[in-house]
């Protein structure tokens, strides 16, 4: 039977360490820092790593309805949602994900956009 992306990578434990180095990176960010003030960061982190191991094929589930309940009232356009992207592309890379793992990441964040822009 062939694992899954998120088995293969190391499971929860390391899709954590992801999701906090990215969001070392979206804090230090012009563009995104400001969203993540008076967040609850360790619930937050929680959650991105729940989202981005269903991402990975993982067992966490997110709806398209969940997203956009989520995000409605941060009124995120386009730029900051491109900003989070390309720093989460650059998170998977330097823990050295598989090009083509990166891009099937990416790309099903990138089918949810219409979910979190302007939600």
């Amino acid at each position: 039977m062939a694992s899954s992306m998120f088995e293969r990578y190391g499971g929860f434990a390391s899709v954590s360490k992801i999701v906090m180095s990215f969001y070392d990176k979206a804090l230090d960010s012009d563009v995104i820092g400001d969203f993540f003030e008076d967040v609850d960061m360790p619930n937050l982190i929680d959650h991105q790593t729940k989202f981005i191991a269903m991402a990975m094929g993982g067992p966490a589930s997110y709806t398209n309805e969940m997203l956009r309940q989520v995000h409605a009232d941060l009124e995120i356009d386009t730029a900051a949602f491109n900003e989070a992207v390309s720093l989460l592309q650059e998170t998977l890379e330097e823990f050295e994900l598989k090009s083509e793992d990166i891009g099937i990441i990416i790309e099903d964040i990138r089918n949810r956009a219409q979910y979190i822009i302007g939600a």
